[in-house]
C-alpha cells in the first residue's frame, strides 16, 4: 500500500467511524476556551470539563479570572494535576489579554504564543476550533498514530504536523485532527496496542 492509498484508507475509515467528532472541551466562549485547552495538558477531557464546569461559573472572562486569584484558580483546578504551574499562567494569561488585548483572546499564532502557558498547540487549538484559520494541532495521540501509520517518522511534533499538513486537505484539517484524537483514545491506545485489532493498523501495517 503506497503512502497516497494509505491515506485515502486513513480518511475513508475515519469518516466511517467518526463523521462528525465533537471538540471534546466544554467552552462557552474564545477565552474559556484557551483556559479549558490550557487545563488539558497533562489532564483528561473528562477530568478538565468537571473543573472547568466549577471554574467557569466564576469566570468566563479575563477579568472575573483575575478577581478570583491565583490561589482561588489553584483550589478549583487542583484535580487537574500541575494546578500550581497552570493557575498561574491561566492568571498571567488572563492580565496580558486585559492589558495587551482589551481583554479579547487574539487570533494571530504570534499573539497566542505570547501569552503565558499558551505553547504552538494550543495556539492551533484556537486558530483552527474558535476562529476557523487552518491549523492542525499535534497531542500526543496524533504524534503517536502519525508515525504508526507511516504518515510521519516520529522523530518530532513539527514534524508530524508538517506531514500531516500536507497528508490531508487543508479543509479537512479541523475534522481529521479531532478524529485522530477520537480514534487513538478508542482503537490505537498507547499500551498494550495490538495492530491486528486496530481497525486502521491492521490494514496499512500489514500492507507496508
Amino acid at each position: 500500500m503506497n503512502k497516497t492509498a494509505k491515506i485515502k484508507f486513513i480518511g475513508e475509515k475515519l469518516d466511517e467511524l467518526f463523521p462528525d467528532p465533537p471538540i471534546p472541551l466544554n467552552y462557552t466562549n474564545p477565552f474559556t476556551m484557551l483556559v479549558a485547552v490550557v487545563l488539558s495538558a497533562q489532564c483528561t477531557d473528562i477530568r478538565v470539563n468537571q473543573v472547568t464546569e466549577v471554574l467557569f461559573k466564576l469566570a468566563d472572562t479575563p477579568q472575573k479570572m483575575l478577581k478570583l486569584g491565583v490561589d482561588r484558580i489553584a483550589e478549583i483546578i487542583k484535580p487537574c494535576g500541575f494546578f500550581n504551574t497552570k493557575s498561574v499562567n491561566i492568571y498571567k494569561l488572563s492580565q496580558a489579554l486585559v492589558k495587551k488585548f482589551k481583554g479579547e483572546v487574539p487570533h494571530t499564532f504570534e499573539e497566542l504564543e505570547s501569552l503565558p502557558g499558551v505553547g504552538h498547540k494550543t495556539a492551533s487549538v484556537i486558530m483552527i476550533h474558535i476562529f476557523k484559520i487552518p491549523a492542525f494541532p499535534v497531542d500526543t495521540h496524533i504524534h503517536r498514530l502519525a508515525e504508526r501509520w507511516g504518515l510521519s517518522d516520529g522523530s518530532s511534533v513539527e514534524k508530524t504536523e508538517a506531514d500531516l499538513k500536507k497528508a490531508f486537505p487543508k479543509e479537512e484539517w479541523e475534522k481529521r485532527h479531532l478524529q485522530i484524537i477520537y480514534f487513538g483514545r478508542t482503537y490505537c491506545k498507547a499500551r498494550g496496542h495490538k495492530d491486528e485489532e486496530c481497525p486502521i493498523c491492521s490494514v496499512v501495517n500489514k500492507h507496508g
